[in-house]
């Protein structure tokens, strides 16, 4: 969707701070701890439509208690990197479907439209003016979080008369403390659901992920990283944490199948649940399945050693490994980083190659 009345690039204006904060080693980086210096943000009204899109120096947003985003959590966000290549270029790591699911998030959640490939423009604007904060390390990144709110200040249950798009960005490190290789244990209590049908569930929503919180604690209280989602009487898998999840097994013929759950409504679209099926597909040594898979059948391909590897994906932590789940009490351990395999591993080489240019793609998008 394309809105006529977008905010235009053309108009762009750039206030440039003053006062530039001492960078980090990155290799001290963590995930989302440090913000560049400045951000990007456009003003919507319903009575005069789009403003102007303003770079300035990072600021905290003057907020009403009464604003939609605060009462109703009317606002949705994405999430993109842009990596600096051994070309000494900076590029995003396929963009447009970042800029497709945010517009459809904000669908969703009774928000604007706008033209996005002004956005995008916009976006790769403020990357250059932070250039410097982008980590030429060959292992950190910087990572954006463009965010849409409803700012009107009432307290009727309606979509926002007043809305703000901004745009922050932050040199970051790994997601997860032990680094990209390092497997992770998952929690699957089938007592809480992130997303039923009809529901929001395939939409960066920030209403979404609030409740996700309690029972990521829980995990964390049991000595485990992260929430495997669970939905219906029969435990289907739909996500982990806020991220996408990969089986790699030998299907009832003996042939290597690798599979994840449909995008059927409950599902966010990953950009990287996309690239590692794109990638599959390419290399057409096994069959590539977007199917439902259960519980029962996870455990059952387990016990009879045709699980070979699980693993997560997402923009903030790219791919990681599966070693464990808990499942009412029983703990299920998954041979991944055993099985001989290392599909896991191929896919986050190819991936972190093309973001840091060692593979040339059309998926790496420079900025200027």
């Amino acid at each position: 969707m394309i809105s006529s009345q977008s905010f235009k690039y053309d108009d762009l204006t750039i206030n440039k701070s003053v006062n530039l904060q001492t960078l980090p080693d990155p290799s001290t980086l963590f995930f989302g701890k440090v913000f560049s210096d400045h951000m990007l943000k456009i003003e919507w009204t319903e009575s005069t439509g789009w403003g102007k899109p303003e770079i300035t120096p990072l600021h905290y947003l003057p907020m009403h208690p009464g604003s939609k985003i605060l009462q109703y959590a009317q606002g949705v966000f994405e999430g993109m990197k842009a990596f600096k290549r051994i070309d000494s270029k900076v590029a995003l790591f396929r963009p447009d479907l970042n800029m497709k699911r945010l517009l459809a998030s904000a669908e969703r959640a009774s928000l604007p439209p706008f033209d996005l490939e002004e956005l995008l423009k916009c976006i790769k604007k403020l990357i250059s003016v932070d250039l410097r904060c982008v980590p030429d390390d060959g292992k950190s990144s910087l990572y954006i979080r463009p965010t849409y709110i409803g700012s009107e200040n009432t307290l009727g249950v309606s979509p926002a008369k007043s809305t703000l798009l901004y745009v922050v960005t932050c040199p970051s490190g790994p997601y997860f403390k032990s680094g990209l290789t390092q497997p992770v244990s998952l929690l699957a209590d089938p007592k809480y659901v992130r997303a039923c049908p009809g529901g929001a569930g395939a939409y960066k929503l920030a209403a979404n992920y609030a409740p996700s919180l309690y029972v990521q604690k829980l995990a964390l209280e049991q000595g485990l990283d992260q929430v495997l989602w669970l939905y219906g009487k029969d435990h289907q898998i739909c996500e982990a944490g806020a991220m996408n999840v990969f089986f790699l097994l030998k299907n009832e013929s003996g042939q290597l199948e690798l599979v994840t759950p449909p995008l059927d409504g409950t599902i966010l679209p990953g950009v990287t649940r996309q690239s590692v099926l794109d990638l599959a597909r390419s290399w057409k040594e096994f069959d590539v399945s977007e199917r439902n898979i259960a519980m029962k059948e996870l455990i059952n391909l387990n016990k009879e050693n045709r699980l070979l590897e699980m693993f997560i994906c997402g923009t903030a932590c790219t791919l990681c490994p599966v070693n464990l789940v808990r499942f009412k009490g029983n703990d299920i351990k998954i041979p991944t980083m055993e099985s001989g395999n290392g599909m896991y591993l191929r896919f986050l080489n190819a991936i972190t190659d093309i973001h840091y240019g060692r593979t040339q793609s059309n998926w790496s998008v420079p900025i200027e």
